[in-house]
């Protein structure tokens, strides 16, 4: 199917995002998101989940890597990508809701679902007391803990090499999420799955800021030989890496749409090569310099 026709199927669909840092608990809420707007499909570390049913794709709890979950779970693989948004088109989805660490990633994960932008952003705060979070990093920095919000059955059934235990979620009206239910009073009882990721067994792998700075620098040089970098400041977070380069560019570029390349061109290569998710390139021009005949 052409994308044009793609796209103008997925018009209709309403996409929701739920958004926190790492290890804060919003799978573990992301059932009880589903109920209140009605959302009939969870987009979660590179799963298709409805319901109780794991409906395609691949858990980026699986991966050997915190790197290659990472890429899982932003559909960098194209059959990957392919398959869902194929599941999802052919289900006739009215609304979908896709979990991530940041508005960023939730927006990457749309775009490359062919999905629209999300028309709504829910932050793990607002549905989540302080206590909660809490809780929930603990349990992911000590015991290396994560929630696939389906029942254990189904995680037995696809992914038993990471099975870890069941739990069960109850909420009734007065609970810390009934705040965002309008109609709450129902009590309901939802199971989760405990999961121990393969990257935790072995260890995480990270990148050193001496390491991205020197891709960095490798990049803006394969991009433009003729561009001077003069300094790299990295800043890291749970939601990815912040990179400020300072350049020199030779006189007569067009620099909006120079910087505005180069900018896309560092996060393309370094996110294809690295898995790490770059949250924003700032470029500050500190010289524009005359080229040498």
């Amino acid at each position: 199917m052409p994308f044009t026709d793609l796209f103008n199927k997925f018009k209709t669909i309403s996409v929701y995002a739920l958004v926190g840092e790492s290890g804060t608990g919003k799978s573990f809420k992301a059932k009880l998101l589903a109920q209140k707007y009605g959302i009939e499909a969870i987009i979660d570390d590179g799963l298709l989940i409805q319901d109780d049913k794991i409906l395609g794709g691949r858990s980026a709890k699986t991966e050997k890597t915190y790197m290659g979950a990472v890429r899982v779970a932003v559909f960098d693989d194209k059959e990957h990508r392919d398959e869902i948004a194929g599941k999802i088109r052919d289900m006739k989805f009215k609304k979908i809701l896709l979990i991530g660490t940041s508005e960023k990633m939730v927006s990457k994960i749309a775009a490359r679902l062919s999905l629209p932008a999300p028309s709504t952003v829910i932050k793990i705060e607002d549905i989540a007391t302080r206590e909660e979070i809490d809780k929930a990093i603990r349990s992911r920095q000590i015991e290396g803990k994560h929630v696939i919000p389906v029942p254990a059955i189904e995680i037995k059934r696809n992914y038993s090499q990471i099975f870890n235990d069941s739990v069960k979620v109850f909420f009734s009206k007065g609970g810390p999420l009934s705040k965002i239910f309008r109609n709450g009073g129902k009590k309901e009882v939802f199971e989760k799955s405990v999961v121990t990721p393969e990257f935790s067994k072995k260890g995480r792998v990270s990148i050193s800021e001496a390491a991205l700075t020197q891709m960095t620098m490798h990049c803006v040089h394969e991009f433009d030989e003729n561009i001077r970098v003069r300094k790299i400041t990295i800043k890291t977070n749970s939601r990815g890496y912040r990179i400020v380069i300072t350049v020199d560019v030779p006189f007569g570029r067009q620099l909006t749409g120079e910087v505005y390349r180069l900018q896309q061109y560092i996060i393309e290569n370094i996110e294809k090569y690295t898995g790490i998710l770059i949250e924003e390139v700032s470029i500050v021009i500190d010289k524009i310099t005359m080229q040498k005949k």
